[in-house]
């Protein structure tokens, strides 16, 4: 079986990027390497560029203050970035859906694939499935995957931290 590269995945991927910007077009191309995407030929400064505007466009659809306006700023994305549904086996590893054209440059199948991916995990999961952690000095990007959908936190660490916190100013009083 071959997993549709959109939704989940591309969702982490942007998460990641965001929180942690690569600084060179080779560190850009390697992360996404290793999260599994496919990367034709070198990444290039311009590549660089265009995911530095994509994940801020992104940023903002996470920061969106209710759905309509994260609908609104995610629809403005995919109109940028997507192209029609197409079938490719670009790869060789089997034929997958793409909402792009093939051999397109990283920047810009980046631009598609977060879009796209977002959509997806939002309309396949709940709109409020994006966020910020809710640790107030923690600004880390989250995309809530879970079986609940109540994450409210980057990580276990920052769980841990804020339920001794709020251990510590129930039993200061």
């Amino acid at each position: 079986m071959h997993l549709n590269p959109y939704g989940e995945d591309a969702v982490k991927l942007a998460a990641d990027l965001a929180n942690r910007r690569p600084t060179t077009a080779e560190e850009l191309a390697d992360r996404c390497r290793a999260a599994g995407l496919v990367v034709d030929g070198p990444a290039t400064p311009q590549d660089l560029e265009r995911a530095a505007a994509v994940l801020d466009a992104w940023e903002k659809v996470v920061d969106a203050v209710d759905e309509r306006e994260r609908a609104e700023l995610l629809n403005r994305m995919l109109a940028a970035a997507a192209d029609h549904p197409r079938l490719t086996d670009h790869s060789g590893d089997g034929w997958h859906l793409h909402y792009r054209d093939d051999r397109q440059p990283l920047g810009r199948l980046l631009c598609s694939l977060i879009a796209v991916g977002t959509a997806l995990h939002l309309v396949g999961r709940g709109m409020h499935r994006l966020g910020r952690c809710a640790v107030a000095e923690c600004t880390t990007i989250f995309a809530d995957a879970t079986r609940t959908g109540r994450q409210r936190y980057c990580s276990q660490r920052c769980a841990n931290r804020d339920a001794v916190r709020r251990h510590r100013a129930r039993h200061a009083r």
